[in-house]
Order: structure tokens, then C-alpha cells, then sequence
């Protein structure tokens, strides 16, 4: 066994025991995000942009908007397309090069809580069915990583869109106008540790974690996605009960991130 290795047992039972008595590494509830700060407007040579802080794990997203074709199989929508990158500056664990295994699954997540909730209606992106539409390219960029950096890259994803203005005066198109968000999903990721779950996972938590469990959640309370990560499992109740704490803390993180 490596010292590395070694070093993480350690802090597992250390972990483990904590939680034994109802407590966290850092202090917080087993429900109890990290402090959240959003921002927007951050990139000025973008459509729209934002930047989210969740304790020390920071994310930045970009907004850039071009013309283009739509897919065959969908004439009358316009594109959305979400990428990621995680930068060796972000963590020692990160990598330069192509996108990975993490960045591919960070983007899927964030993309799949944007779409399936119907934030943006792509049938409004449409310019010319068949011909002609809006492209919308959502860049996710991990500055900084503490741990549950799916959340905060939705939250970012979501304020970045709301800070969008579609650029039609760039390609001769009348004015520029407000992108329209017409949905505001807001994820939550929930790690299982031994026998205990908590929200928000820290870097350590996420080090350890059996099990990951996102839930995105709309404004009506409904679930429009869930990912489920690493290779342990949940009971039946244990989603239920993930489920009942989304819903519950939903509310604040949506309102923080829409009147930002």
C-alpha cells in the first residue's frame, strides 16, 4: 500500500467516525451546502457568462451563439452544445490535453439538466427550419476544484444563460435580444459514505465517496434528471430521501442564482 493510499484510509475512518456521531469534516450538516456566491457577466467578449463559487471549488461558463444548420432529425430546433474542460491548475488530478472521462461526464450532466428541463426552448432558436438556426455553445471551465464540482457548474451554466443576449445584430438580423430561460433546473449531488449521505460533498468527501447521486430539480418541484456515479449503490429509501432534501433545498439555491 502507497503512502497515498494509506493517507486516504486514514482519513476515511476519520471520516466515517465523524459522521457516526452526526458530523462533517468541516462542520457542516449532512444537508448543508458550502457557502454559494454567484456572478455574472464575467467574460466580456461573450454572449453571456458567469462565474460560481461552492466553498473553494470555482467554476467559470461561457456563452458563445453562432448560425448554423440544424440536425436532421430535429429541423425546426437550434443546437445546444456543452463542452467542458478541466485544467491541471484546477487540481493535480486533472490532466492537459482532450477531454477525459470527468470532463466528458461533468458535461453530459450539466447539458442533461439544461435540456431535459426545457430551460431554453430550442423551437425559438429555429431562423429557418431545415436551413437555418441558432447554434448555442455552452463552455464549462473548472478553475478551481474543493470537491462537487457538478453542481457548481450547473448553477454557473444557468446564470451564464441567464446573462445571455442572442447576438442578431452581428449577422444582420434586427437587434440583439434576451435569451429567454424559461426554466430554471437547479442540481443537487449527494455522495454515500459507508452508511451515511451527505449533500455538497467536499474535496476530501468526494475522495472517499462509495456512491454519487445528482438530482436536478425545476421550479415545480419536479425531477427532470439523475445521474448516478461511482461504482457503489442506494437503496429505494436512501433516493427518496436524497429526493425529499433536493426539493427541500431547491428554493434558496434557485433564488440566489436567478437574482444574482
Amino acid at each position: 500500500m502507497t503512502s497515498e493510499e494509506i493517507v486516504s484510509e486514514i482519513k476515511r475512518d476519520y471520516i466515517n467516525r465523524l459522521a457516526e456521531v452526526g458530523r462533517r469534516i468541516d462542520g457542516r450538516a449532512f444537508n448543508e451546502y458550502r457557502e454559494i456566491v454567484v456572478e455574472k457577466g464575467v467574460i466580456s467578449t461573450a454572449e453571456g457568462s458567469a462565474r460560481v463559487r461552492i466553498g473553494g471549488t470555482e467554476v467559470v461558463v461561457g456563452v458563445k451563439m453562432d448560425l448554423g444548420e440544424p440536425f436532421p432529425d430535429t429541423p425546426n430546433m437550434g443546437v445546444l452544445t456543452t463542452s467542458a474542460e478541466l485544467g491541471p491548475l484546477a487540481s493535480p488530478t486533472f490532466e492537459a490535453g482532450p477531454p477525459d472521462e470527468k470532463a466528458i461526464e461533468l458535461a453530459r450532466v450539466t447539458d442533461r439538466a439544461i435540456r431535459e428541463s426545457g430551460a431554453i426552448d430550442l423551437q425559438r432558436l429555429c431562423i429557418e427550419e431545415g436551413n437555418k438556426v441558432w447554434v448555442l455553445f455552452l463552455d464549462i471551465y473548472v478553475l478551481d476544484y474543493d470537491g462537487n464540482m457538478f453542481d457548481a457548474a450547473e448553477y454557473c451554466a444557468l446564470a451564464a444563460l441567464l446573462n445571455t443576449t442572442v447576438p442578431a445584430s452581428r449577422f444582420d438580423m434586427g437587434d440583439d435580444f434576451k435569451l429567454e430561460v424559461e426554466r430554471y433546473p437547479i442540481s443537487m449531488t449527494f455522495a454515500k459514505i459507508e452508511n451515511s449521505i451527505v449533500v455538497d460533498p467536499s474535496l476530501d468527501e468526494d475522495n472517499i465517496a462509495d456512491a454519487r447521486l445528482t438530482v436536478s430539480i425545476d421550479e415545480e418541484n419536479r425531477i427532470r434528471a439523475m445521474q448516478k456515479g461511482l461504482s457503489g449503490g442506494f437503496t429505494v429509501d436512501e433516493v427518496k430521501k436524497i429526493i425529499n432534501t433536493a426539493m427541500e433545498l431547491a428554493p434558496k439555491i434557485r433564488k440566489k442564482i436567478v437574482e444574482a
